[in-house]
């Protein structure tokens, strides 16, 4: 790709995401998430091949309907309302509207078809911006207007999430897959907390977004795209791999590791709510994920060279020691004894 381009995307991306977390008006909102939905395209694409273009078309046409179900609520609430602040979103249908808007926008079910083909026919960085830089935009609007949104409806969706996300993910064995239905499991985590106490939601995205791009960035580093292939590298960077290993049992929400601190806190304020059968729930889809989580390090550590597998030994070089991605690993791992200092900060 021309470094000229994808200087001109990256800021575009970097510009669209800043004005719509930045902005009170909804058209402001609107244009940022036009300006976010332009930008990743190119990136996307920019393989050319076949999967990539398809890709691209396919996130095309879904972020477009969710944008014009966005102008079209914030209109609708203008007209009723008189009102273009997004904190003022009172027209019942104008909500309606704005959670199925967001819902396609972050893959939540049932508009959870496209995420996981998308990430599949991306590369690993691309696929590392759709499933965090992407969804900081909508999570912000989810953010400023959930006083206003259904609980019912939220709870519904996320817990549907939680459970088609780990479903799907057990029989998976392409990786981007695998880690596109970990972001809609999570996703559910995040939904179901936004209406009681949503800085507890952007927590849990900021640390979902932490340890997922510690494995992005570790897999990106390994070559590693399929699960057969995951114990390759064990031989050349044997402690990346042990790294990972925990990683993954940190999204996965194990305790002592980071990963289990926003479900810890979100199985927390829903009993606080009196929604134990929600947190209960959730709390029981949560073993799916934690299923494929488990066959990941299964895979990666556990399993070691030479055995019987159906793919070649790939190559690989030695590298000089990634200094961003020993820290990302180390905060994905070992945060939670910090819990107390980074509740008192949000």
């Amino acid at each position: 790709m021309n470094p000229h381009a994808k200087l001109l995307s990256s800021t575009s991306l970097l510009l669209g995401t800043t004005i719509t977390i930045s902005s009170n008006h909804w058209v402001m909102a609107w244009t940022g998430l036009e300006i976010n939905t332009l930008a990743i395209i190119p990136l996307i694409s920019k393989s050319h091949h076949p999967r990539a273009i398809e890709a691209s078309i396919k996130y095309f046409l879904v972020q477009a309907t969710a944008s014009a179900l966005v102008l079209f609520s914030s209109l609708m609430n203008a007209w009723f309302t008189g009102q273009w602040d997004i904190t003022q979103l009172n027209h019942p249908t104008s909500c309606l509207l704005l959670t199925t808007a967001i819902a396609m926008k972050l893959g939540l079910v049932p508009f959870h078809f496209w995420f996981p083909e998308v990430l599949q026919g991306s590369s690993l960085i691309t696929g590392l911006l759709l499933s965090t830089v992407m969804k900081l935009p909508p999570i912000s609007i989810l953010f400023m207007t959930s006083h206003s949104l259904n609980p019912t409806l939220l709870t519904t969706m996320a817990i549907a999430s939680a459970a088609l996300g780990g479903w799907m993910g057990l029989n998976q064995t392409q990786l981007r897959k695998i880690l596109a239905f970990s972001s809609i499991s999570h996703l559910g985590w995040m939904t179901i907390i936004v209406a009681y106490d949503p800085k507890l939601t952007l927590l849990t995205f900021y640390l979902y977004t932490l340890i997922t791009t510690a494995i992005f960035l570790t897999l990106y580093k390994t070559k590693t795209l399929k699960l057969p292939t995951m114990m390759t590298p064990w031989t050349k960077i044997p402690t990346l791999n042990a790294t990972l290993m925990l990683t993954l049992l940190s999204l996965a929400g194990l305790p002592p590791l980071t990963g289990f601190l926003p479900k810890w806190l979100i199985i927390q304020e829903l009993t606080k709510q009196e929604l134990t059968l929600a947190a209960t729930t959730i709390a029981m889809l949560s073993l799916l994920s934690l299923f494929f989580y488990l066959r990941l390090t299964y895979y990666s550590t556990i399993t070691l060279p030479p055995n019987s597998t159906n793919h070649m030994k790939q190559w690989h070089i030695n590298k000089p020691t990634d200094t961003m991605l020993a820290i990302l690993t180390s905060l994905s791992i070992s945060l939670l004894p910090l819990s107390p200092m980074i509740m008192t900060t949000v």
